[in-house]
């Protein structure tokens, strides 16, 4: 199978202006000096992480989505981050999968950040989801998600990739950091996650340190604390190597999920 090339974007976030940060990441998007095959933008990458969802939500042929669609044809590869989306008169924050051709994949925000009231405004997804890209399998989740091993759990190798969206503050990320890499070696997976950078509307700072990292638990990219792109290839033959020579995924634990 082939490599897989992956632009991670971290941006700072104007806040609760989705059509600034679109063209913020249009024009950060179109730095990008090689062809990729996904690109990856932060949690609530048009807002910034608010609890102004009735206001904010826009449906699944909004703007917001219909610009991710445009952006996929354009640059012909997967673009991917979060945003508040209604639906049935219920609000999620959730991870889109923009395709170059055909109707966006979408994955809801499980665990629901209750610590700023996420679980009062947003209703959690229930499902886990696999994206299918050059034959790789990956995986979504959103910020909270990654303090859930279960969640993130890699049953029988089911994905290769998980990527991990996040609005993820300054304070805690000595916990994003060794989370980030825990998560690719527990499952033998690479994991991606993509931060943001700056202050939001509420003061709270935050320092980026999106990580790109492999099935090993090594960083193979790290984009410090400034407004940056960076573009990682992850390798499919060192995976499927380490994988069959260090098969410890055969020796995890059975268990079921109960709700």
């Amino acid at each position: 199978m082939q490599n897989l090339k992956v632009a991670l974007v971290q941006a700072d976030l104007v806040w609760q202006n989705p059509q600034a940060n679109r063209q913020k990441f249009e024009s950060m998007i179109a730095a990008i000096e090689s062809s990729v095959d996904l690109i990856v933008l932060p949690e609530m990458f048009t807002t910034g992480f608010t609890m102004e969802g009735a206001a904010l939500a826009e449906t699944m042929d909004g703007p917001s989505v219909l610009w991710m669609q445009k952006m996929a044809q354009r640059l012909g590869a997967v673009l991917v981050g979060s945003i508040i989306v209604q639906e049935k008169g219920t609000i999620f924050n959730r991870f889109i999968w923009a395709r170059p051709q055909g109707k966006p994949g979408w994955y809801d925000k499980r665990h629901l950040f209750r610590m700023a009231g996420e679980h009062k405004v947003y209703s959690a997804g229930r499902d886990l989801r696999t994206f299918t890209l050059k034959g790789w399998r990956v995986r979504p989740f959103v910020c909270y998600d990654l303090r859930f091993p279960v969640w993130s759990r890699n049953v029988n190798l089911a994905y290769d990739v998980a990527l991990y969206v996040a609005n993820w503050p300054q304070r805690r990320v000595s916990a994003w950091r060794s989370l980030l890499q825990a998560r690719a070696a527990e499952n033998q997976a690479y994991v991606v996650g993509v931060n943001r950078v700056g202050t939001d509307g509420l003061n709270i700072p935050y320092s980026g340190e999106s990580l790109a990292v492999d099935a090993v638990g090594n960083i193979l990219a790290d984009l410090g604390h400034t407004e940056k792109v960076v573009t990682v290839e992850l390798d499919r033959e060192a995976l499927e190597r380490y994988r069959e020579k260090f098969p410890a995924w055969k020796d995890a634990d059975r268990f079921a999920l109960l709700d």
